[in-house]
């Protein structure tokens, strides 16, 4: 997500580096650059024009601090500025109502039913909610099914009606249904098109203005650049929704729609959807989007996502485990199921400052684990809780039932020795300084 424009972006402020002071060229001749990088990034000119005038006004104001370089300064100001092109703060969603009713709306592909699976479950999970979906995409093939097999896979039920084409009326029924049987959130799942048209936009009007929802959502997929806000201002006339979702930020998009959208429609980004996994939906930050546009990471959503997977009472119980050096093959494998858990390996690394520039071109992905998991899950009991009884006979019978070699099997034994050194010094040092403030 924003490599390109985090590459232009670097390159533009190199002009200034080096510089003792901030003056009315080299902040032009900088500008000149970024907004290059806008345009390449599908922001539109007037907008690039608009963002970098605004860059310039606070940069010739500002009184550079000798303790700050002008090219800080200037990331510091373009960082702020970006942050505030995509709205400052997160926005989020109202479910609250008896029931809280969502209303999503989309073009036909941009991952709307996706979405909906996925924020049912961020519901279900992380708000405790009672949530039911309902299916009125009943043109486009399949749609019902791929809604339901959303919902057993989340365990929240999918209203539907089998052979029933008139999706108002599904999704009145579907209402008083989740009233009588005491669900809290109704997310309904609409059809979509291959391109803005008046029937679609009549019919998605008509089921709003029947069900009166607390929250409509616009998912649009992030690929489409300037299209995406062309067709969100489309939607946002008609329907006057109340947020964005960007679909797709996973793939190759280069970023105009998340400059874009807040700026030209007026309604605030709320949720980031990518790939197909059902947790892999996160609140829309701006300042957070802002850091990484810039190369600055984001350590803030790494953690937060970390902390969703690792139970507390778990937490406690390894680092006993590794106080006392008892950590096992079998307590690796599990921290590995726990971090698969958080999302693609390779996004993840990319949160962390200065990383994502240097992994832009290495393949990792959560298959790079297969090798180790098929090397774990071929051990007996015995041989995972004691891996220093491994000799070589064990060695070459764990790699023909792993599929691997030997070669491999003693590089995981040898990485796990090392990994678990490090872990007992680490967790043995904390204990320490928990001991030593206890007596203070």
């Amino acid at each position: 997500m924003f490599e390109n424009l985090t590459d232009r972006l670097e390159r533009s402020f190199k002009i200034i580096k080096g510089q003792g002071r901030i003056t009315e060229i080299n902040v032009s001749e900088t500008l000149k650059e970024v907004r290059k990088a806008l345009l390449d990034a599908d922001v539109s000119y007037k907008l690039a024009k608009s963002f970098c005038d605004e860059v310039k006004q606070k940069a010739l104001g500002q009184n550079v601090l000798n303790a700050v370089r002008p090219e800080q300064m200037m990331v510091k100001i373009v960082h702020d500025e970006l942050a505030a092109l995509m709205g400052s703060e997160s926005s989020d969603i109202n479910v609250k109502g008896k029931p809280g009713i969502v209303l999503v709306s989309g073009l036909q592909g941009s991952g709307k039913t996706t979405f909906s699976g996925k924020l049912a479950n961020n519901c279900k999970s992380k708000r405790g909610l009672k949530v039911m979906l309902v299916a009125c995409d009943v043109y486009r093939p399949a749609a019902i099914d791929q809604l339901k097999v959303l919902g057993e896979q989340i365990e929240v039920f999918v209203y539907s009606e089998d052979g029933v084409k008139d999706p108002v009326a599904i999704a009145k029924r579907a209402v008083d249904y989740a009233k009588k049987e005491g669900y809290s959130l109704v997310i309904i799942d609409t059809a979509g098109r291959l391109a803005v048209d008046k029937e679609m936009m009549d019919e998605i009007a008509a089921i709003k203005k029947a069900v009166n929802p607390t929250e409509t959502l616009f998912v649009v997929d992030a690929m489409t650049g300037q299209d995406a806000v062309e067709t969100a201002k489309a939607f946002n006339d008609v329907l006057d929704f109340d947020g964005v979702v960007l679909s797709k930020m996973d793939g190759d998009t280069r970023g105009g729609a998340a400059l874009s959208i807040k700026a030209v429609v007026g309604k605030p980004i709320k949720f980031i959807s990518s790939g197909e996994k059902m947790e892999a939906l996160d609140v829309f930050y701006p300042e957070r989007i802002a850091d990484r546009i810039l190369g600055m990471g984001d350590v803030v959503t790494l953690v937060e996502k970390a902390q969703e997977q690792f139970d507390e009472e778990q937490a406690r119980k390894l680092h006993k485990k590794l106080a006392k050096d008892q950590f096992t093959l079998t307590d690796f494998f599990d921290q590995i199921q726990q971090v698969k858990k958080m999302g693609n390996i390779k996004d993840l690394a990319s949160m962390l400052p200065g990383v994502g520039k240097a992994i832009k071109d290495v393949d990792i992905d959560n298959s790079s684990f297969k090798s180790i998991e098929a090397i774990i899950q071929s051990m007996t009991v015995y041989e995972r809780e004691n891996p220093d009884m491994i000799n070589g006979s064990r060695r070459k019978r764990i790699a023909d039932g792993s599929g691997t070699s030997v070669v491999e099997v003693n590089r995981l034994l040898k990485q796990f020795d090392q990994t678990r050194k490090v872990m007992k010094n680490v967790a043995g040092s904390n204990t320490a300084k928990m001991i030593r403030k206890k007596h203070r």
